[in-house]
C-alpha cells in the first residue's frame, strides 16, 4: 500500500505551493527537498521576484496571473506575512520590439490598464534616457514578492495542514509501479499513490525521459547603490528594458544594498546544474554597469552585492505543466525559464488538481510536454 497519497520532489517555489494546496485539500503529503528550505542553490532566492499582469511573453498567461494575485493575497492573510508589495512596472524598448509590443498585446486582449509613453515621457517621469525611437508601457497592476518568505510561508502553511516536509534528503530515482510510484532517496525508499516533480534545474535528470529538452543557465542578480532618496519605490519603478545586450530588469531599493538589477538570459545554456559556478565575480557586474552608464541619468552607481541563481529553460521559454505522457499518476512542472515564480500560487493549485483528479480547469494547454515531440518516455 502507498505510504502517502502524494510525494512532491522539490520544495522550492512551486513545490512548497503544491504541498500546501494538497495538504489543505486533505491529502497525505510528503515533500522531499535536497537542500534546506528557502535555500540559495536553485531559482527561488535573491530577496525579490517581480509580479506583473500585462504579460509580454504571451497574453494567455494573464488569466493565470489574475488567479496568482488572488492566491498571494490569500496566503498573506492565512499566514499573517507581508509577501507582496505593489509597485508600478515600466516596460521599455523599441516601439515594435518584443517587450513593449507584447505588453500592449496582452493589455488589449484582456482589457488591462496600461499607460503608453514616449521616450521623452519616460525621461520626464523616471531617471532613464532611452533612444527617441523607444517607447514605454507603464502598468500599475505590478509589484514584487519577497521570494524566500513566500517559500517559507507556503511550507509553514503546508506543515500546519499536515504535510511532512523532509529537507536535506536527495532523491536518487523514481519509478512508476502498479499501485503508484516508488521514490528512492539517499535515506529511504518511499511509496506513494501519486508523484509531483517540481525539481527545478534537477528536472534535467529526474525528468530526462519526459521528451522536453531542458537546459540550465547561470544568472547573476546584482545590487547597485546610488543616492538612496532617488531610488525609493515612490520614485523608481520596477523596469524591464529591451536594449542591445539585454534585456535587463530592475527593482527599486529596499535596503542599503540599493537597486536590484540584472541581465535576463544572455548566458550559455548548460546541460544540467553541475556546470553552474556559484561564485559571483567582478565580471558579473560589468553588463549591468554598462547598462546603467548608458541608460540611467542617476550618478555614482556603485556595485554592492551579487547572488547567483539558475534558470531552467525550455526551447520556447514557456513552462511545462502536465501529467507525464506515459505515467498518469505523475504530474510535472519544469522549465519555468526565468519568469515563473510569480505563478507559484496558481501552479500549486494546478498541480494539486492534476495529482488528485488528473485534470484542471485552469488553462494550461500551451504548457503541454508533448509540444516538443514524443521522444523516449521511460521513467
Amino acid at each position: 500500500m502507498p505510504s502517502c497519497d502524494v510525494l512532491v520532489i522539490g520544495v522550492g517555489g512551486m513545490g512548497s505551493a503544491t504541498c500546501f494546496e494538497l495538504a489543505r485539500r486533505g491529502a497525505r503529503v510528503v515533500g522531499l527537498e535536497q537542500f534546506p528550505l528557502a535555500h540559495a542553490r536553485g531559482s527561488s532566492h535573491g530577496r525579490t521576484r517581480i509580479i506583473r499582469t500585462a504579460y509580454y511573453e504571451h497574453p494567455d498567461y494573464v488569466p493565470l496571473l489574475r488567479r496568482a494575485w488572488e492566491r498571494w493575497y490569500e496566503l498573506e492573510q492565512l499566514t499573517g506575512k507581508h509577501l507582496l508589495t505593489e509597485c508600478p512596472c515600466l516596460s521599455v524598448g523599441p516601439e515594435g520590439g518584443q517587450v513593449v509590443a507584447g505588453v500592449r498585446a496582452a493589455a488589449r486582449a484582456h482589457r488591462l490598464a496600461v499607460e503608453n509613453l514616449s521616450a521623452g515621457d519616460v525621461a520626464r517621469l523616471f531617471p532613464f534616457r532611452f533612444p527617441d525611437d523607444f517607447a514605454g508601457a507603464l502598468e500599475h497592476a505590478a509589484g514584487f514578492l519577497a521570494v524566500e518568505e513566500c517559500v517559507r510561508a507556503h511550507a509553514l502553511a503546508a506543515v500546519e495542514h499536515g504535510a511532512d516536509l523532509r529537507t536535506e534528503e536527495v532523491v536518487r530515482s523514481w519509478v512508476a509501479t502498479n499501485d503508484g510510484v516508488e521514490v528512492v532517496t539517499d535515506r529511504d525508499t518511499y511509496h506513494s499513490a501519486k508523484l509531483v516533480v517540481t525539481a527545478g534545474a534537477w528536472a534535467t535528470r529526474l525528468l530526462a525521459g519526459l521528451g522536453v529538452p531542458l537546459t540550465v543557465m547561470r544568472q547573476v542578480q546584482t545590487w547597485f547603490r546610488t543616492d538612496p532618496t532617488l531610488v525609493r519605490r515612490d520614485r523608481f519603478p520596477i523596469f524591464l528594458a529591451d536594449v542591445p545586450g539585454g534585456p535587463f530588469y530592475g527593482l527599486p531599493a529596499l535596503d542599503a544594498d540599493g537597486v536590484k538589477i540584472a541581465r535576463h538570459y544572455g548566458q550559455p545554456e548548460l546541460p544540467d546544474p553541475d556546470g553552474v559556478d556559484w561564485t559571483a565575480t567582478a565580471a558579473d557586474f560589468e553588463p549591468v554597469d554598462a547598462f546603467l552608464r548608458t541608460y540611467s541619468t542617476l550618478p555614482h552607481w556603485t556595485p554592492a552585492h551579487a547572488a547567483v541563481c539558475q534558470y531552467t529553460l525550455t526551447p520556447d521559454r514557456h513552462f511545462v505543466i502536465d501529467t507525464h505522457p506515459e505515467f498518469p499518476q505523475v504530474a510535472v512542472a519544469c522549465g519555468f525559464s526565468g519568469h515563473g515564480f510569480k505563478f507559484a500560487t496558481v501552479v500549486g493549485e494546478i498541480l494539486a488538481d492534476l495529482a488528485l483528479t488528473g485534470r484542471t480547469a485552469h488553462p494550461i494547454g500551451m504548457f503541454r510536454a508533448g509540444r516538443f515531440g514524443s521522444g523516449d518516455l521511460p521513467a
